[in-house]
Formats: structure tokens, C-alpha cells, sequence
């Protein structure tokens, strides 16, 4: 039998590392909502969405959380009209990210709360170990 502090630190180990990963996909899309194709009508940045999925720890005898996939949102680009632009199509058009800010900073602040409650998970189990070796060496 594992012990119950170990597989909450484990437990919690993997949320950190799922909600790492999405802070970092989150970063990508706002670095890049406003990036443009590299050439006339081009493709610009497509937005980066990441799945979850429950897996089987066996090791903890626990549900796990592991990254499925990281997949490209299927939402249709934005277009503006702006002659001057390099990347605009005959017509002055161009594509722009189908990254709204609005989103990818709820994405953030949401991963970023699982982060830390993840992390607090972890904290107190480290407490509550020291806790039982001061009590065992009294």
C-alpha cells in the first residue's frame, strides 16, 4: 500500500505539470495574436488549444491527469483590411490570429489557480510528513 501523503504529492505533481504545460501553450497564443502571415494572404498563427485526460497512476491506484493533446483551434481567422500591410492579399485584406486576449487571460488566470492549488496540495502534504517525523522522535 502507497502511502496516502506520497500519492497526493504525486497526484498533485501531475497537475503541475499539465497546468505548466498550458500556462506555456496559453503564452504562445498571447505572444502571437497579433502575428500575421509571412507572406500575401498567407495563414497567420493559429491559435494552440491543450486537452486533458484522466489516466490510471497505478503506482497510486489513483486517477492521474495527463496532457492528451495539444491541438490547433479549428476557428476561422479574423480579417482586417489593411492595404499597407505585407502580408495583405489583393484585395488589402489580412488574416489575423483567431486568439482573443480576453480568452487566453481567463485560460491563464484558470491554469494559474490550478497551479497553485496543486502546489498547495504538495505543501501541506510536506508539512504534514515533518509533522509525523517531530512527533515520531519525540
Amino acid at each position: 500500500m502507497i502511502d496516502p501523503l506520497l500519492a497526493a504529492s504525486r497526484l498533485a505533481s501531475a497537475g503541475l505539470e499539465a497546468q505548466s504545460l498550458r500556462m506555456r501553450v496559453v503564452s504562445e497564443n498571447l505572444a502571437n495574436a497579433q502575428s500575421t502571415g509571412d507572406a500575401p494572404g498567407a495563414d497567420p498563427y493559429a491559435r494552440k488549444t491543450v486537452t486533458f485526460k484522466a489516466e490510471l497512476d497505478r503506482a497510486v491506484g489513483a486517477a492521474s491527469v495527463k496532457v492528451r493533446d495539444i491541438d490547433t483551434d479549428k476557428t476561422p481567422f479574423r480579417v482586417e483590411h489593411d492595404p499597407s500591410s505585407p502580408a495583405a492579399d489583393q484585395n488589402g485584406n489580412v488574416k489575423l490570429p483567431n486568439v482573443n486576449a480576453l480568452i487566453e487571460m481567463a485560460d491563464m488566470r484558470e491554469a494559474n489557480r490550478s497551479y497553485e492549488a496543486n502546489l498547495q496540495v504538495i505543501k501541506q502534504a510536506r508539512a504534514m510528513v515533518a509533522s509525523v517525523i517531530d512527533l515520531l522522535r519525540t
